[in-house]
């Protein structure tokens, strides 16, 4: 399903959702301060800018992982991960033992960073329209040496879901 995904869409998903959750931050910073809930606005700008960290940090550790060419760069890529969310969660947590109105704030700004990330990349997605055969999957994912980018399972999974072997 995301073999059609080229990467040069990833920047774009990632200005598309910098832009958009500025905007949710300082629309939500507005609104909770107007309401009289300064600190659900505060707390929702800090969740976003976590959020936002999150992902940038993604981009990061996967160029360090294919710098390091590691044979099983899935283990890196997971210890970064779960590191990453721990920080999170415990930040998250600890906030909401210390203000709840800030704490779920800091939620509601990861959930809502989430929500506008899988948006803008379900955006992409149907702009790079649909596919019909593994053919597609492996025309529209050739680099310019002309290796594919999709993977041999990738491909027996399709042939599987068409019904072929």
């Amino acid at each position: 399903m995301f073999a059609h995904f080229s990467l040069p869409n990833v920047g774009d998903v990632a200005r598309r959702t910098t832009g958009a959750a500025l905007v949710v931050g300082v629309a939500g910073l507005v609104a909770a301060v107007s309401f009289g809930y300064l600190l659900v606005g505060l707390g929702a700008c800090i969740g976003l800018a976590m959020g936002l960290v999150n992902f940038r940090l993604i981009g990061v550790s996967v160029d360090k992982v294919t710098a390091m060419d590691v044979d099983n760069p899935k283990r890196p890529l997971a210890v970064n991960t779960l590191g990453r969310m721990g920080v999170i969660t415990v930040i998250a947590l600890g906030l909401c033992f210390v203000s709840k109105p800030l704490g779920f704030g800091v939620l509601g700004g990861l959930a809502v960073f989430q929500i506008l990330l899988i948006a803008n990349v379900a955006r992409s997605m149907a702009k790079s329209g649909p596919m019909t055969s593994v053919d597609d999957v492996i025309n529209a994912n050739v680099i310019d040496d002309n290796e594919p980018v999709v993977s041999p399972a990738a491909i027996e999974t399709a042939d599987d879901t068409r019904g072929g072997a």
